[in-house]
Formats: structure tokens, sequence, C-alpha cells
């Protein structure tokens, strides 16, 4: 299993690039949001995935880590072939699939072609709570205080927002004002966000 590649882009669409490294040229089909990423770069790193069936055996590359695993996780969803993943991965970020996600959002889901009720219905119930569960530690890792944080997410949680809207909203506050350090601040910018 390959973990990433770089080198050379020779080859540069929407769709693939070829990428050359040790005088190999590596075909990785990619999502659009890797394209817009290294559209005006010479050489690249992309993390690769590395599907195998009985007649083929295909490359995907993708500009994070992060997109990558979250395709895994989507493949490994029963009727989310390749194709279907990378085409969410290309109508959606990464952010944007594991909030629709945790937020339960089926239309975020239905909106992309392929993808019919049901299935989106599947996705959420297959990956929610592993996504939740990769997101466990989101809050600890931010630079403010472990303590300010938990207590705004305790505080929020008792005026009876959802534990996944407050997470994302102290997230949008962390980003936007990373200078905020007390439990009241953080409060009081998050609810505008929640509000």
């Amino acid at each position: 299993m390959y973990a990433y590649i770089k080198g050379e882009l020779t080859i540069k669409s929407p769709t693939y690039v070829v990428l050359e490294t040790g005088g190999i040229g590596y075909r990785l089909h990619i999502t659009l949001h890797t394209y817009s990423s290294i559209e005006h770069q010479e050489r690249a790193r992309l993390w690769v995935y590395q599907h195998v069936k009985e007649d083929s055996l295909t490359l995907f590359g993708f500009h994070t880590e992060e997109e990558r695993d979250m395709f895994v996780l989507l493949i490994s969803v029963s009727g989310i072939g390749p194709n279907t993943g990378r085409l969410v991965l290309s109508s959606m970020t990464t952010e944007e699939v594991r909030d629709a996600l945790v937020n339960e959002d089926v239309a975020a889901f239905r909106r992309i072609k392929g993808v019919g009720p049901k299935t989106a219905q599947r996705i959420i119930i297959d990956l929610r709570d592993k996504v939740l569960k990769m997101d466990k530690n989101a809050l600890t890792s931010t630079p403010i205080g472990n303590t300010a944080a938990q207590e705004a997410l305790s505080a929020l949680t008792a005026l009876g927002f959802k534990r996944p809207q407050i997470q994302k909203a102290l997230t949008l506050v962390r980003k936007s004002h990373p200078e905020l350090d007390k439990t009241e601040d953080l409060i009081r910018f998050a609810l505008k966000k929640l509000s």
C-alpha cells in the first residue's frame, strides 16, 4: 500500500494527473478540490489510495491526508464505490462532508449526482459515529485553554444547543479570534455563530 507519491506533475486535468517519480509516471485519479490545490504547481506530494479489483488496479490521489482518509471512510459504505466517493469529495470539502455527517444533513448528500435518499441515509448511519470519534479531541487540540473550551462547551450544552453545533461554532471562533482565552468570551462569540 502506498502512503503518498511525491514528484513532478507531467499531466494535469480536473479528473486525473500523472505524477512522475523515479522515472515512473503514476496515473492518479483526483477530486476537483485536489486539482484546484495543485493546478499551478509543477511538483506535488499526493496522498494515495490503491483500489484493487479482479480486473484492475487504480490509484486515487489527494492533496491532503485528511481528504484521503475521508475517501476511505466513504467507500467503506455499502453502495459507495471509488467513483462516487470521488464525486462526493469533488462536490463537498472534507469539512462539509464531516459537518453533513455530524448534523445528519441528508439533503447535502442528495445534491450529489448518483446519491439517492437511501444512499444518503446509509452514509450518515454508517459514518456519523466514526467521524464523531475521530473529532472527539477537536476542542482539546485547540490553542484555546482546555479548561475554557470545555467550560464553554458545558455552558452552551446547558443552554440547549447540540454538541456538534457547539463544537463547530467554537472551532469557527477559534479560527477567527485566536486571542480569546476566557470562557465568557468564547461563549459570547459562539452564541453569535449559533444564532
